[in-house]
């Protein structure tokens, strides 16, 4: 256990220091693509400018003999690509895989200046954490990188999730964690082959009539989320330590429908974006993770009449007091970053 007042102290002689608090910015988002695909390369430039957060993933999607494409093909993304206000993320190989190591020196050497955040795979604890920002400082002092790149691990395990909080604290470079549902389901033994969302079979189911047999028909169901818990654990995780929470991927790219649902659910219990496996997918979350005008109006009005957020006042026969402010607070911050990027939100908000 690192003693507080060394905490924030580089791990690497020429590492940059760590970053006291995460830097919110928009990330409504995280977009995947693979770097092996030349045609998927070819289109970066122009879906750069629509997303928050651009992702060349390295991991699972790729395959073997097509690993060290990947990888490439991010360097060359990240050396020529302009992109703008848009974040590069990747994901890198699982820490127990032989590709692993030469992602990371890879890519902190060749583009460490570009990238914003590493994402790992498959993080069961704080000893992960703890090998990759070591690794992380050694290979920032060697490149000469002036800002720390920050880390962001995949809850894909039970031994993930029974750890989360100590994963959470185990370094500044901590930045935030996405909900892994495919391989969680599969760790956790759950009889759903779905990536993300609900199932049919997981409902409550009303109780019969006091005069019925008790039989199921005519008796109304409702399905449930099979990721309530988890993301809710997930976003207390992370409000705890001050990083952020994401909605990972939904699989079934033809249903909109419940892929917005899925994404609303995340959005209005904490989470800050979600995943996009497909470009359809994009306009989704950037509806969802951005709040509505009028709650954007609502929540000014509350912040305007009650001043400095103290005492309780009532606006069309609803009481608001301090925590009601802090709650308009929350929405109102989320609104003027991202009005700051994009010009439509910023006039529909009148920010």
């Amino acid at each position: 256990m690192r003693s507080p007042k060394d905490f924030f102290r580089p791990l690497a002689v020429g590492a940059p220091e760590p970053l006291r608090e995460i830097p919110v910015r928009p990330a409504r988002m995280i977009h995947f693509f693979d770097p092996s695909n030349p045609k998927m390369l070819a289109k970066v430039p122009d879906i750069a400018p629509t997303v928050d957060v651009l992702l060349g993933n390295l991991e699972d999607a790729v395959q073997a003999e097509r690993k060290e494409d990947a990888r490439a093909g991010l360097v060359e993304v990240g050396r020529t690509v302009e992109l703008g206000p848009t974040q590069l993320w990747t994901r890198v190989n699982a820490l127990d895989s032989p590709w692993v190591l030469d992602d990371l020196t890879t890519l902190v050497t060749e583009i460490g200046g570009r990238l914003d955040v590493i994402m790992l795979p498959k993080v069961e604890g704080a000893e992960d954490i703890a090998y990759a920002d070591r690794l992380l400082a050694q290979l920032e002092a060697r490149a000469g990188i002036e800002r720390p790149i920050l880390l962001h691990a995949i809850l894909e395990t039970a031994r993930g999730m029974a750890n989360v909080e100590e994963i959470c604290l185990a370094s500044p470079r901590m930045q935030g964690l996405s909900l892994g549902p495919a391989d969680l389901a599969a760790d956790r033994r759950m009889k759903t082959t779905r990536v993300g969302g609900g199932h049919p079979g997981y409902l409550v189911r009303q109780d019969p009539d006091t005069d019925g047999d008790g039989a199921a028909a005519g008796r109304a169901t409702a399905q449930q989320d099979l990721w309530h818990y988890t993301v809710a654990r997930m976003v207390d995780a992370c409000a705890m330590a001050g990083i952020l929470p994401f909605y990972g991927p939904f699989g079934d790219i033809k249903d909109t429908v419940a892929c917005e649902d899925q994404f609303r659910n995340a959005y209005l219990l904490g989470c800050v974006g979600a995943w996009s496996l497909h470009p359809v997918q994009i306009d989704i979350a950037k509806k969802v993770f951005s709040p509505e005008p009028s709650e954007v109006a609502w929540a000014k009005r509350v912040v305007e009449e009650m001043g400095d957020g103290s005492g309780a006042v009532m606006i069309d026969g609803k009481m608001q007091d301090d925590a009601t402010y802090k709650q308009c607070q929350v929405v109102l911050d989320l609104a003027r970053g991202l009005a700051e990027r994009d010009p439509d939100l910023a006039e529909a908000y009148a920010l």
